[in-house]
């Protein structure tokens, strides 16, 4: 065997990848617009948001992997993020921290419950859910933009973002590797019919998967309204629009899971896709041409990791 058909073949060729497929979108926005796109505190800045969104991405991954879909995360980064700015008016950074991780978790838990006692579509489930988290944000908010005090951004930039983010990665990659979860979601998600005659509690892991979720996009939350310093309720599924982008880094997670690193996977896949945005604003391109891009992005990564697989491999 040759020596690249070895490292093709190893846990390391799609990490490879993925930095490369992240260097040649950076060299082409360069080369196009060189004053605007690239510069060193340009990319710190493109990283930056990737970690947030890779957070969110992290916890999609425990759905994605078996299955269903969660389109209730932008509901929920809303609803926490609120709920984090009053918890912090009266208890600081412990309450910026405890507050939305207990939101977050909470609507993840009502998600799987309410999506494995209604049994249908988590697309229309989780949709239906988040009229309601924006209608509670709305209610939690007053109706007024909320605002994070100047004194509790310290995780809206570095060094602490970093902190934050990685222990979220590590925890993901930790659960992935090292617990039942992982072994069951794989198992779910190749045939959960399979999963449930060898004796995995199906309905039990995926009320889990939710549940994780909803803590995941509680940690994103931090980060969304340190980053941000404020937030505004949403109504009329206005909230929708937050999904998209954790939901692209899943996609990599899932595409490039075989080579064993999925979390890296969705944090260089973040990263790629702060790339493409950030470079199309460089250029000037019109919003209704970013979402073209954006969207045949999307569907090419949809494609990709949706082709069907013979047999299944969990390392």
């Amino acid at each position: 065997m040759s020596t690249f058909k070895k490292f093709k073949e190893s846990q390391w060729y799609g990490i490879v990848i993925l930095v490369l497929m992240a260097f040649l979108f950076w060299a082409v926005f360069k080369i196009l617009s060189p004053d605007n796109f690239g510069s060193s505190d340009k990319v710190l800045i493109y990283i930056k948001t990737a970690f947030i969104y890779a957070v969110g991405g992290c916890g999609l991954y425990f759905i994605c992997v078996m299955g269903p879909f969660d389109f209730s995360i932008g509901a929920n980064i809303v609803l926490s993020s609120v709920i984090a700015v009053t918890a912090s008016q009266y208890f600081g950074y412990f309450g910026l921290i405890i507050a939305p991780l207990i939101s977050g978790t909470l609507v993840g838990l009502i998600n799987g419950l309410v999506y494995m006692r209604l049994q249908i579509s988590s697309l229309i489930v989780t949709v239906g859910l988040s009229l309601i988290y924006e209608a509670l944000s709305i209610f939690a908010a007053n109706g007024k933009e909320q605002v994070l005090d100047i004194n509790l951004r310290a995780f809206g930039d570095y060094p602490w973002n970093i902190v934050v983010a990685f222990l979220a990665y590590f925890f993901c990659g930790f659960l992935l590797k090292y617990t039942k979860m992982a072994t069951y979601s794989y198992a779910i998600g190749s045939n959960e019919v399979v999963a449930k005659n060898m004796g995995v509690d199906v309905k039990k892991y995926k009320i889990l998967a939710f549940t994780l979720c909803g803590f995941f996009v509680g940690v994103q939350s931090i980060l969304t309204i340190s980053y941000g310093t404020s937030m505004t309720s949403a109504s009329n599924l206005a909230s929708m629009s937050r999904n998209f982008t954790p939901l692209m880094g899943t996609f990599f997670g899932l595409a490039f899971k075989k080579y064993g690193h999925p979390v890296v996977a969705i944090v260089i896949g973040e990263i790629i896709i702060s790339l493409m945005f950030n470079g199309f604003v460089a250029l000037g391109a019109p919003t209704t041409i970013q979402n073209v891009i954006t969207g045949i992005a999307l569907l090419f990564i949809v494609a990709a990791t949706t082709k069907p697989i013979k047999g299944l491999v969990v390392k």
